[in-house]
């Protein structure tokens, strides 16, 4: 199962990004009912599906420089890198579907 680990810092994050090989960052508030909906669904196909990855929490109320530096203005937003890459970006209206679709095919290449 997937923990929820909370990023507030960009260095923390940079030395994530460096040092891990797949990476989700899921960016929300806790005022964005959309978002909380709709984590547990993105950590649950994490968790089944793609369990190399690790789920990581961004609350852009407490990390506006961490959005700044992503674009990440809208919530809820996924970013997914691989090796230090952004590869996938979904915002605001995501389907889990179409989620599980993008990072399928780049998981694989990189895993299998």
């Amino acid at each position: 199962m997937t923990t929820s680990n909370s990023v507030n810092n960009i260095e923390e994050l940079d030395k994530i990004l460096k040092s891990e090989i797949a990476v989700l960052l899921y960016f929300n508030t806790i005022s964005c009912n959309v978002g909380e909906s709709l984590e547990p669904k993105v950590k649950n196909l994490i968790d089944i599906n793609f369990p190399k990855i690790n789920f990581y929490n961004i609350d852009l109320n407490f990390s506006p420089e961490i959005a700044a530096k992503y674009n990440a203005f809208v919530e809820p937003t996924i970013l997914i890198f691989f090796e230090g890459k952004e590869t996938i970006r979904k915002s605001r209206n995501i389907s889990i579907y179409e989620l599980h679709e993008s990072i399928d095919r780049l998981y694989k290449l990189i895993f299998e």
